[in-house]
């Protein structure tokens, strides 16, 4: 957990998976670089630039990456990607005076980093996946189970338990298919040199039976990428700010299902909790805690998220002319952190998920406290219908409600379906026991189970399609 440097990010080992780490070390940034730089000789030895011996000899050492010799240089230099170059040329004594013929650094660096957002989405991907099913499995668990619904986190009509999460997994739907849209669209700079002309290209393969578009396609293809058509030095930094607007939305919908755990797992609800382990310790001082830890991190990831996206806007906007650099130092900070954060998002999300605790007891506790406000509804209803004054049968029901609502604040049972029965005003026009079989709303939760296990099919049916 310690660094020769001191400091060391909370990302290099307490948030995100190991996969996605591995995935943003330098060592397989650089191996991408030469993956690209590989790419490119292939290319042009198609042209009779490279030799079949020195494109061998730089595929043999396409993964050998020696970062200590490189920092060396680097810190002659002041150049990453050139100080790669040199260590790569000097592992390839033959083949190393032909690297990075007419390319720019961002041909490289532009192309690679394409290439790990698209790994990295693929991960965030395979694991929204998992999550999703998990959470039709308990939709289809708790699809019929009644609970009170909160509007305004005041007590409202009653809902179920599975239609509850089943909002959540409609918009974690959308957000699946918004970052599937991303990662079909992503595209590479290409191989169009220093301000996106190809002009170094052009001269290079002057009497070559290749064009510089030929070439280009060559290299894309290899690294099975599509290019923009158009760039200047960079590729347009605005497909990065869509990226994390996606990844974004996926932590936006999470953060609100992690939250609403929280209002529920709080004792005056409690009606579900996060997983808590045997052995696991809530607080420091207070032994008896059960606190939310697990929700809590994944909004506190959350909010960091959200802010991410404004970064890249301005590296975007501010992308004067064919290229400023001004968007090097945080793009090296923001895009991999923001993978980082929304794959520790997605996993805790999954844990919590899977292992939701639903306290029937509770549930069915705060339903039959609160349940009852929400069927004066349907005793109005009925009134009007049996040709009472709505106006009239409406301030009379609230004087009840609010009569009842002091008796629960005190602790006491719901007297309003009694207070209702036997109010003459009423009774003259709907039966008593009418309007006590009117009061249990215990069931009064319309289609919900039914749209419930529809959106628990409509996610199975997704992962059929994507598997």
């Amino acid at each position: 957990m310690t660094s020769q440097y001191g400091y060391e990010s909370p990302f290099s080992w307490r948030y995100g998976s190991d996969e996605m780490r591995a995935l943003w070390s330098e060592t397989a940034t650089r191996r991408r670089w030469r993956r690209v730089w590989v790419a490119l000789a292939e290319a042009q030895s198609e042209a009779g630039l490279v030799t079949a011996a020195q494109l061998k000899e730089l595929r043999a050492h396409a993964d050998d990456v020696n970062l200590s010799r490189a920092s060396e240089i680097e810190a002659e230099i002041r150049h990453d990607l050139v100080a790669e170059l040199r260590v790569y040329a000097e592992q390839c004594p033959t083949a190393g005076g032909i690297l990075h013929l007419g390319a720019t650094s961002m041909d490289v660096k532009d192309n690679a980093d394409v290439l790990a957002q698209q790994e990295a989405l693929d991960l965030i991907l395979g694991k929204l996946g998992a999550l999703l099913l998990a959470f039709a499995e308990q939709i289809e668990r708790w699809a019929d189970v009644p609970c009170i619904g909160w509007t305004h986190l005041q007590p409202a009509e009653p809902t179920t338990v599975g239609y509850r999460l089943a909002v959540y997994a409609q918009d974690l739907l959308a957000d699946e298919s918004d970052l599937r849209r991303l990662r079909a669209s992503l595209k590479g700079k290409g191989i169009k040199g220093a301000v996106g002309t190809g002009a170094s290209f052009g001269e290079l393969l002057e009497g070559t039976p290749i064009t510089p578009a030929d070439l280009e396609r060559r290299v894309m293809a290899l690294l099975g990428l599509d290019a923009f058509p158009v760039t200047n030095q960079t590729y347009p930094r605005r497909q990065e700010w869509a990226i994390l607007n996606g990844l974004a939305g996926l932590a936006m919908t999470l953060y609100r299902f992690a939250f609403d755990l929280r209002v529920l797992q709080s004792p005056p609800i409690g009606e579900w909790s996060e997983p808590f382990g045997d052995k696991q310790v809530g607080s420091s001082a207070m032994p008896f805690k059960r606190n939310p830890i697990s929700a809590e991190s994944l909004d506190s990831l959350g909010r960091y998220v959200a802010v991410l996206p404004r970064v890249l806007w301005d590296d975007a906007a501010h992308s004067l002319l064919e290229r400023t650099l001004d968007d090097s130092a945080n793009r090296r900070i923001v895009i991999p952190e923001a993978f980082l954060a929304t794959d520790e998002i997605v996993q805790v999300a999954l844990r919590l998920v899977a292992g939701l605790r639903i306290d029937e007891v509770m549930v069915a506790r705060n339903l039959a406290r609160f349940a009852a406000f929400a069927a004066t509804e349907r005793v109005l209803v009925a009134l009007s219908r049996a040709g009472a004054n709505r106006q009239d049968m409406h301030e009379r029901i609230r004087q009840h409600s609010l009569a009842a609502w002091e008796a629960v604040r005190a602790n006491q049972p719901n007297p309003l379906a009694d207070l209702l029965a036997t109010d003459p005003m009423l009774t003259a026009h709907i039966p008593a026991e009418t309007i006590r079989s009117l009061m249990d709303a215990s069931h009064y939760t319309g289609d919900a189970p039914y749209r419930a296990r529809e959106m628990a099919e409509a996610i199975r049916a997704a992962r059929n399609q994507h598997s």
